[in-house]
């Protein structure tokens, strides 16, 4: 196969999300204000942590903001799928931060728990809901594009967890002005961190799963080989591998042993169609990119140890 096929649909995509990101970054940068403020002004550490929070995704969506702008750049000689990675990277240093604010919010919340801090109810609520009011408006924005790839499920995970962040603090300021119980401001940053870290948790994995070139969800390359096996004129299937560029970017690539008939015959053109098409549309990963080489026998029996 040739050089992966940029297409319009994905260019307009990719632009349709990015001014998406770029409105929902604006949101969060103007909220990380707000709370900064606020926590200095409360003394509240659910709002400073959900202020962490706000900074990290800021960040995180910023990040995305350029992976999806380098995404449009085009393939090159050097850059053979231009950055179509760039979405899993940034989704990666996305939930890797996610993940440390998590764990610090935790950990400080167990502290303050044994010794909770002067909270300004007022304050608090009065932060929380402009922060929640902020949240939708970006859950808003991005949640058409939730379902594009790595990069966007960050940005819209990111926001959800600004939102259920902005929840606690408002419940915190609430539980504070009619009991006066301190300790749940130190609850409320912990079940932050509780809603935060499951999910950073599972993105990661995800987007480590890309990096490290495993088979693509849903891929049986044991299915794949048996019907491979069964097209005519095949006789062996080896070193065949699957992996993924990037969301929805598959790719394929095997060695084929075929009768030694068809090199005569010139029917080995027909046959890499044939492997092209099947492993294009038999199964629930279609992949569009694959690279077959074609092998008598003879090389077979030549050919070095099998990698697969």
């Amino acid at each position: 196969m040739g050089q992966p096929d940029m297409s319009h649909d994905h260019d307009h995509g990719v632009r349709t999300n990015r001014t998406r990101l770029a409105i929902a970054f604006s949101i969060t940068a103007s909220i990380l204000l707000a709370e900064i403020i606020g926590a200095i002004w409360t003394g509240s550490l659910a709002l400073l942590v959900d202020a962490g929070h706000m900074l990290t995704d800021a960040g995180g969506l910023l990040m995305a903001l350029i992976a999806a702008n380098l995404t449009l750049r085009p393939a090159s000689d050097r850059f053979t799928w231009g950055f179509r990675r760039a979405e899993v990277l940034a989704a990666l240093a996305q939930a890797a931060i996610l993940l440390a604010v998590g764990i610090y919010a935790f950990i400080e919340g167990l502290a303050r728990l044994f010794d909770p801090p002067e909270v300004s109810s007022t304050g608090l609520l009065v932060f929380g809901i402009v922060g929640l009011a902020g949240n939708v408006a970006a859950i808003f924005v991005l949640s058409a594009g939730r379902g594009a790839n790595l990069n966007m499920r960050a940005a819209f995970l990111e926001v959800i967890n600004d939102a259920l962040g902005s929840v606690a603090v408002i419940v915190s300021a609430i539980v504070i002005a009619t009991t006066g119980w301190t300790q749940i401001d130190a609850i409320a940053a912990m079940v932050i961190s509780a809603l935060i870290i499951p999910r950073t948790l599972i993105l990661l994995k995800e987007s480590g799963s890309i990096l490290l070139e495993s088979t693509p969800k849903g891929l049986d390359l044991a299915e794949v080989r048996r019907h491979l096996l069964a097209l005519p004129h095949v006789s062996e299937v080896h070193d065949l591998h699957a992996s993924q560029i990037a969301t929805g970017l598959p790719v394929l690539t095997a060695h084929v042993v075929v009768q030694p008939s068809c090199f005569r015959d010139g029917h080995a053109p027909e046959i890499l169609g044939e492997l092209q098409r099947c492993v294009a549309q038999h199964f629930d990963v279609n992949v569009e990119h694959s690279t077959f080489q074609i092998e008598p026998v003879a090389f077979r029996e030549t050919e070095a140890q099998s990698h697969a």
